[in-house]
C-alpha cells in the first residue's frame, strides 16, 4: 500500500501519540507540546480530506 495515500492518517496517529507521550512524560503543562500535537492532528485531517477528494 502506498504511504502517500495514508499520510493524513499517519499524521493524526502521530499527533495522538505525541499527546499520549506528553501525558506520561509529565509534559502536559508545557503548551507548545500540546499545540504542536494539535497542529499535527489538524494537518492530518486536512491532508486526509484533500487526498480523499483527489482519488
Amino acid at each position: 500500500m502506498n504511504w502517500k495515500q495514508n499520510l493524513g492518517i499517519i499524521l493524526i496517529v502521530l499527533g495522538a501519540l505525541l499527546l499520549i507521550v506528553s501525558y506520561f512524560a509529565d509534559l502536559v503543562d508545557f503548551n507548545f507540546y500540546n499545540v504542536g500535537a494539535l497542529l499535527i492532528i489538524i494537518a492530518g485531517i486536512v491532508t486526509h480530506i484533500a487526498m480523499t477528494k483527489r482519488s
